[in-house]
Formats: structure tokens, C-alpha cells, sequence
């Protein structure tokens, strides 16, 4: 399975080479393909959370019986598990398909960058949707965009990082 992973990402990793010549002079190839799929991760990220809270869990509550979770909190646990495994398979194989760790330990430390994340989704989405009374769809947007930069700085330096660079 594995290598499965490995040719798809060289084939997308060549298709988002092909579009990068003009934007050579702005930024380095590995940002470009961060960029990209991060694109690909948020929106995909986006539409997930938008399905689950407004088609899955219709606005409502979660009642687990020891627990009741507001829908929004919900959707966000619901959607992390997919969109982890999704951006991670992507990020280390098209983006950072050059790192010589480990996949165990990528996978580690992109679970650690991940539940940071999380966490600052998790503190956002209490702020924004319960304390500002905003909508959870585009509270959730607007914290996603601010962890792209925390999210790039760690999976470069930390998840990714070359073995010469430690």
C-alpha cells in the first residue's frame, strides 16, 4: 500500500511542478507544493465540516449519554481523524516526499503539530461560536487560515525536517 502512495504523490507532485515556473521568483517549489495542497487539505477540510454539521449532525447536539457535545465541537472531532490521515499522506508524500525520517516518526510528530492544531481549532471554535455568537462554518475558516503558518514552520522544521538538519 505504500508504494501505492508513493507513485500517486510523484504523479501529483509532477502535475503541481508543472504549473510552478511563473511563480519561481516568489517562492521556493517545496512552498508552492505546501501551498497547494494546503489548498487542497483546507478545502477538502471545509467542505468536510460544512457536510458533517449541516447534513450529519443537522445543527444538533451530540448525546453520547455520559456526555452531550455542542454540534459544532462535534463536527470537529468527527472530521479530524479523516482530514489527519488525508494531509498527512499528502504533506509526506508530495510535499515533503524528500525527508529520510522515519514514517513512524513523522507520523508522530505531525500528530503532535496536528493536536496543537487542534487545540487551537477547539479554543477558537469555543470563542468565536459560543462567546462572539458567530457562525461555526466560517468561524472554522477563519482558524484554519490562521494555523496555516504555525502548521507550515512545524511540518518543515519539526515533522519533515531532513535527517542533515538536526
Amino acid at each position: 500500500m505504500g508504494n501505492y502512495f508513493v507513485k500517486v504523490g510523484h504523479s501529483i507532485r509532477s502535475l503541481i511542478d508543472f504549473f510552478y515556473p511563473p511563480f519561481r521568483k516568489y517562492m521556493s517549489l517545496q512552498f508552492f507544493r505546501y501551498a497547494l495542497i494546503g489548498v487542497l487539505n483546507l478545502v477538502f477540510d471545509w467542505v468536510l465540516y460544512f457536510l458533517i454539521y449541516n447534513f450529519v449532525l443537522k445543527h444538533q447536539m451530540l448525546e453520547l449519554g455520559f456526555v452531550t457535545i455542542s454540534s459544532h465541537i462535534a463536527t470537529l472531532g468527527i472530521k479530524f481523524p479523516i482530514v489527519l490521515a488525508s494531509s498527512f499522506l499528502m504533506q509526506k508524500n508530495i510535499t515533503f516526499s524528500n525527508s529520510e525520517l522515519h514514517s513512524r516518526v513523522q507520523l508522530y510528530r505531525y500528530l503532535v503539530v496536528f493536536f496543537l492544531n487542534l487545540t487551537i481549532n477547539y479554543i477558537g471554535l469555543k470563542f468565536l461560536v459560543d462567546y462572539l455568537n458567530f457562525y461555526p462554518t466560517p468561524s472554522n475558516m477563519i482558524i484554519s487560515i490562521f494555523t496555516i503558518g504555525i502548521s507550515y514552520f512545524s511540518q518543515k522544521h519539526y515533522t519533515f525536517r531532513k535527517s542533515n538538519e538536526s
